[in-house]
């Protein structure tokens, strides 16, 4: 493999990725040239804010071609056709051959959900403590263990589910199925997964299958009657809009419980929630907040 760097700026990033694709390039990233500097630019702020950049004031472009002929045809090309009049070009050099599969999974360890609960991949053995283990790998479906909102919710399955019964739980954008797998294993008499995306629903199917639990997977239309516990781990706006209906699923005596959310963002969230329950903010990390309610 060859790569080819360039630096551009931001109003010719996307002529140049049309033209790098065309010329058959296997990869390319595009990144602030300025990173890690006092021009570095955030394009995105916090979760529901609109970016005030759509692109940095100089990228830095790799493109990845399968041998040093191509990267250099497509260079010239490039240079002929004045795509490149006001980028700088800073060469072609050999990328190494690697694991790539290898060095991916050194990014994922065991995470320890309680000191006897534990996520795990499947290429790690669960530690000698793990009394519960989920087993999942990083995949197309948010939840792998290690997000802020997914660990708490992990752990308040967790502390529930030894101390009163989940009972009939729905999880309501379901992703991964992380939180319905738990659910399941922590003694959830029936646990129904839905998702709006077709690929979170499969991913929830074939984890909960290698979990040796079962999940009812579908599309959120399958939802019908009460539910002891309901969960819902997605961002703030969606859990608003979903305020009557997830509120309405909840059982008497059942239990709501919403992640997803910046500490900020808590007040509103109350507000919204007010005319059908009284949320509770019971836990907090790295800015995330975990809020219940009883009913």
């Amino acid at each position: 493999m060859f790569e080819l760097s360039l630096q551009c700026p931001q109003q010719r990033v996307e002529d140049i990725s049309d033209a790098l694709q065309a010329l058959d390039a296997q990869s390319i990233s595009v990144e602030d040239a300025d990173a890690l500097t006092e021009s570095e630019t955030a394009l995105f702020g916090e979760p529901g804010m609109v970016p005030q950049h759509i692109g940095w004031r100089q990228s830095r472009m790799r493109a990845l071609f399968a041998s040093n002929a191509l990267a250099g045809g497509a260079l010239h090309l490039m240079r002929g056709a004045q795509l490149l009049d006001d980028c700088t070009v800073h060469g072609i050099t050999p990328v190494p051959e690697q694991d790539w599969v290898r060095l991916t999974q050194t990014q994922f360890a065991p995470v320890a959900i309680t000191p006897d609960f534990w996520v795990v991949p499947s290429w790690h053995e669960p530690p000698a403590q793990a009394r519960h283990v989920i087993r999942l790998d990083p995949g197309l479906a948010f939840g792998t263990g290690t997000h802020p909102t997914t660990s708490m919710c992990l752990r308040w399955i967790a502390t529930i589910g030894h101390a009163a019964p989940l009972g009939r739980v729905l999880d309501y954008g379901c992703g991964s199925g992380i939180l319905g797998i738990a659910a399941a294993l922590f003694g959830a008499t029936s646990v129904d997964a839905v998702d709006i995306d077709m690929a979170a629903v499969e991913a929830a199917q074939a984890n909960a299958h290698s979990n040796a639990v079962t999940l009812h997977c579908g599309t959120p239309d399958r939802v019908s009657g009460a539910y002891q516990t309901v969960l819902a781990n997605i961002l703030a706006s969606p859990l608003k809009v979903l305020a009557p209906l997830l509120c309405a699923r909840v059982s008497p005596g059942g239990s709501l419980v919403l992640a997803g959310t910046l500490e900020r963002q808590a007040t509103d969230l109350k507000a919204v929630y007010q005319p059908f329950a009284r949320l509770e903010c019971i836990a907090s990390q790295d800015g995330w907040i975990l809020m219940t309610a009883r009913f």
